[in-house]
């Protein structure tokens, strides 16, 4: 029954997202929204995100996610659900993937808010995050060679509270090109170890009158062992901005995951570095199809 509920939080997300309008309690602030800075440090924990990595492979399998997340550091604590849906398409060729966040409670203190130029120090009511819309094209499976898969992906501007410094109410997108492949494998495939790496460009508008978008490179690179049906994943991630005002986030991540019958139970930890400030605790419920 649960991944019912998850489909049913997708739907009323980017139903919310079209409708979306600015709350009338930030009206009087639109007026110095030239301050805020559009990078990662200086926003919530969900407004530029690090892209995830995949293992270099389009699953075929459907797969209906919902998570509970927590972000902290001295000056932000944030708690979130997290809804994904994956669907696979043409001969597990092509995957599309659909992502929103439901921030129910931030409070950040008066220095961090003075820093990033924010209303206010908390929430008073649950904020959309926006919708993020992805597609996954394989182009290469090779048990010889790698495992490549080309992604674009497009962050729409469904997210609210700008004048609170959450989410920049402007669109965003990147691409790249996963590999993945096999170090160790054993005959029965029970146990493996896979390595995977990742490559791209990233991109969000900003409100600057000189630069209107902020371009950057993202990477990642990462370990993944799995033995029956328990699964340990990590990796080292980010992007680096052309502004360097705080666009240069990184992060050491963690997946800890065990699946039963087509259901899977996931814990995941995040260590920021550098312009990403928050370390991250989460666990998930996956269904798949």
């Amino acid at each position: 029954m649960l991944y019912k509920y998850a489909v049913l939080f997708l739907l009323i997300t980017l139903s919310a997202g079209v409708a979306k309008a600015e709350s009338s309690g930030d009206e009087p602030w639109r007026e110095e929204m030239k301050k805020l800075i559009y990078s990662s440090r200086y926003f919530g924990p969900n407004a530029l995100p690090i892209p995830t990595m995949h293992s270099g492979s389009v699953s075929n399998r459907w797969e209906v996610e919902v998570r509970g997340e927590y972000h902290r550091y001295s000056g932000d604590k944030t708690k979130n659900w997290y809804g994904r849906l994956y669907i696979p398409l043409v001969n597990n060729r092509v995957a599309v993937e659909v992502s929103c966040t439901l921030e129910t409670e931030f409070e950040t203190t008066p220095e961090t808010k003075a820093e990033r130029f924010a209303a206010g120090t908390k929430n008073w009511d649950n904020i959309l995050g926006d919708v993020i819309i992805g597609t996954h094209y394989q182009i290469l499976r090779s048990e010889k060679w790698v495992d490549l898969v080309g992604r674009m992906y497009i962050r729409t501007a469904t997210g609210q509270r700008l004048a609170l410094a959450r989410y920049t109410d402007a669109a965003g997108y990147w691409f790249d090109l996963t590999f993945g492949k096999n170090l160790l494998k054993s005959t029965d495939g029970t146990a493996s170890l896979r390595v995977h790496g990742m490559g791209g460009f990233y991109c969000w508008m900003t409100n600057s009158l000189v630069h209107r978008q902020d371009d950057a490179y993202s990477y990642a690179i990462g370990l993944t062992g799995k033995y029956k049906n328990l699964m340990l994943q990590t990796d080292y991630a980010g992007y680096t901005g052309y502004e360097n005002n705080g666009d240069r986030p990184r992060v050491l991540r963690s997946n800890l995951s065990y699946e039963l019958k087509k259901n899977i139970l996931s814990f995941k930890y995040s260590h920021g570095m550098r312009d990403n400030l928050y370390d991250s605790y989460s666990i998930g419920y996956i269904r798949c199809f």
